[in-house]
């Protein structure tokens, strides 16, 4: 059996994706005071999934990606904890929340490097990710998590 990457991008991707979209709806239960258990546990599952599989591609060194990859995978390690081992009691309620928003913040935070990538309007705007409109793009993205993160720990805590 031979590696296909097309198929694995997609495999990737598709990860990626439905851990974004459960993930906003999980953020929007945060903040609403609903709660979604098996979507929780979906978007858990999709987002350390997403991370894992971003180490499978092919590299020859260290890559910003893996640092990105190997953080949400630390931090999603403390949200499973406090989530399933701690079931939420205490403190570990809020750090369930601090930990499921910074990790949907770095998969939101990929899907903004990989728009800016792919879509050939963005990569015009900032063809080498250094141009203003690409940091102004993350830097609105990274104040709407922290905003949306405090107040998600208010109401949940």
């Amino acid at each position: 059996m031979s590696f296909n990457l097309e198929t694995y991008t997609l495999v990737h991707v598709v990860l990626s994706l439905v851990g974004i979209a459960s993930g906003l709806l999980v953020l929007a239960g945060f903040l609403t005071g609903k709660k979604f258990g098996g979507l929780n546990a979906l978007f858990l599952t999709t987002t350390v999934a997403t991370s894992a599989t971003g180490f499978g591609f092919p590299f020859t060194h260290l890559l910003p990606s893996h640092v990105v990859g190997a953080i949400s995978l630390a931090v999603l390690a403390v949200a499973i904890y406090a989530r399933y081992a701690r079931q939420q009691a205490g403190r570990w309620r809020a750090t369930y929340v601090v930990c499921a928003v910074a990790a949907l913040y770095f998969n939101v935070f990929v899907l903004v490097v990989q728009s800016f990538m792919k879509v050939p309007s963005l990569h015009a705007l900032a063809p080498t990710q250094s141009e203003p409109p690409f940091a102004i793009a993350q830097l609105v993205v990274l104040v709407i998590f922290i905003a949306l993160g405090a107040l998600a720990v208010r109401r949940r805590a």
